[in-house]
């Protein structure tokens, strides 16, 4: 037999935790082929990986790259750091199933993910077919957004559904998943749900856990209220029985640094009865929407876009209101509508989330953000480099475990997550004694260093530091018997 590609006399990491080896792989149209000694065996392409690592490619566990599949199809952000497949989605979020009209502009934070006309799509099935019709260079898997069956349903925000809502909200949620939703993820933190009692989040839950889905939340609270959160989280779960992703996990403020020891041990204990996972990214700053109590929990701020005041991206909140004579809470009303980036974490609780065995990598990078967190270009490359290799917080083995495998059972991605024959041939090449990101809060689209080649699909979409221009990438449909909640 002839492969069309062999990435020889690499070190193969193959995504299950176990220990790299040296080897072959070969790739046959969209899938792995061979692995092993493949010396006498013949191919269109041969690449030496001579001291570089070849690992399954990267699972983004926690995106907002909805729209920027369509808008930047060739996602450098992603494939540039060794990403293939993206979940979409999260926090409540999602452009489908969401038709805002001519006339309706999307509220915070639904204007996160991009304007009025990215929100056209009156069914899951429309998105998916939107990128099935215009591929981009990566994978993706969607989740519904609690919040965006609120905007499809209710005329206001400040109350909780009505019975009638919750049955149109239901019935849409139902119809989604049958067109390849994974599961349906909500931000009970945000404005548009945070009048949703726990019962309206249950209802749903049961719709999604009935399909085989799951349920991945922005907490309510990630501060003071952190572990009530949880508790709330684990009820719905436990309700609609079906599992649960806890989005970024962290303890946001100084006075609640700390708490994820405790936050941990209860999602242990919790995993004896129920489906728990989780995703963190390694860095002590957070970036959403610009609010006055996100401010007023973080030793700093900076702004990371504004409509009204554009100039101000990249700039510290505080030197800000300053050089305008401003308090904070009017410099921030000026700014409106506008992002933030908040140092509200502590490095001690970021280590000790990333170090949790069970803990998947998400980026929550958001593309559309004029001067973006830097985990937007950097969280994949930083675990690797900065964590594993120069902390020693895990080995590489581990890294790529949490980047590859986890994720791919978590939500349900059969045949990817690992190097082995018959798997999709989603691969990324690196070099595991350099990789690290070089994006800053200062220069943050900075590309990481590192990554030679990505492979999506079988085809080739990173190469010599730039996209090749190739754009294989899938909308993958959820696979419920694929789901693997497994310790």
């Amino acid at each position: 037999m002839v492969y069309d590609t062999i990435l020889a006399g690499g070190l193969l990491v193959d995504g299950t935790g176990a220990k790299p080896v040296r080897g072959d792989l070969a790739i046959a149209g969209e899938r792995i082929a061979a692995v092993g000694d493949l010396a006498k065996a013949s191919a269109g392409t041969r690449v030496d990986c001579t001291g570089l690592a070849v690992a399954p490619g990267f699972v983004d566990a926690h995106t907002h790259d909805d729209a920027a599949l369509l808008d930047f199809p060739d996602l450098p952000m992603k494939t540039s750091q060794g990403v293939t497949s993206v979940v979409v989605g999260n926090c409540g979020t999602s452009l489908a199933p969401v038709d805002l009209g001519p006339d309706r502009e999307p509220p915070p934070p639904f204007d996160l993910l991009g304007g009025r006309a990215a929100y056209r799509f009156k069914r899951f099935g429309d998105w998916r077919k939107a990128l099935a019709d215009a591929p981009a260079a990566v994978n993706a898997i969607g989740l519904v957004g609690h919040a965006s069956l609120r905007l499809g349903t209710m005329d206001r925000f400040d109350r909780p559904a009505d019975a009638g809502e919750i049955l149109a909200m239901a019935r849409a949620l139902d119809a989604a998943l049958q067109e390849g939703a994974v599961g349906l993820s909500s931000g009970l933190f945000y404005a548009p749900a945070r009048m949703a009692p726990t019962r309206e989040l249950v209802e749903l839950a049961r719709v999604a856990g009935a399909a085989g889905g799951l349920y991945a939340t922005h907490l309510r609270n990630e501060a003071d209220y952190l572990e009530d959160a949880v508790e709330e989280a684990l009820e719905i779960g436990m309700a609609a029985d079906l599992p649960v992703v806890l989005s970024h996990h962290k303890a946001a403020g100084r006075a609640n640094h700390g708490k994820v020891a405790g936050t941990l041990a209860r999602i242990d204990a919790a995993r004896r009865t129920q489906r728990i996972a989780l995703d963190v990214y390694p860095y002590v700053a957070s970036s959403t929407v610009l609010t006055d109590d996100r401010v007023r929990n973080s030793a700093k701020v900076l702004v990371s876009w504004s409509k009204p005041i554009p100039e101000a991206q990249g700039r510290d909140l505080a030197e800000l209101a300053a050089e305008r004579g401003l308090g904070i809470e009017a410099m921030c009303a000026a700014l409106q509508p506008a992002g933030g980036i908040f140092f509200l974490m502590a490095e001690e609780d970021v280590r000790r989330v990333l170090a949790w065995p069970e803990a998947m990598v998400g980026s929550d990078g958001l593309p559309h953000d004029a001067h973006p967190h830097p985990r937007l270009w950097g969280t994949f490359p930083r675990v690797l480099g900065h964590y594993a290799r120069e902390l020693g917080l895990f080995s590489l083995e581990e890294a790529v475990r949490k980047m590859t495998s986890l994720p791919a059972k978590r939500f349900g991605l059969r045949d990817r997550g690992v190097l082995r024959a018959g798997a999709f041939a989603d691969v990324a090449v690196f070099d595991p004694g350099a990789i690290v990101d070089q994006a800053s809060f200062a220069e943050p689209k900075r590309m990481a260093t590192g990554i030679a080649r990505v492979y999506v699909n079988g085809a080739c979409v990173w190469q010599a530091g730039a996209p090749t221009g190739n754009r294989p990438g899938k909308a993958l449909a959820h696979d419920r018997d694929a789901l693997d909640y497994s310790r």
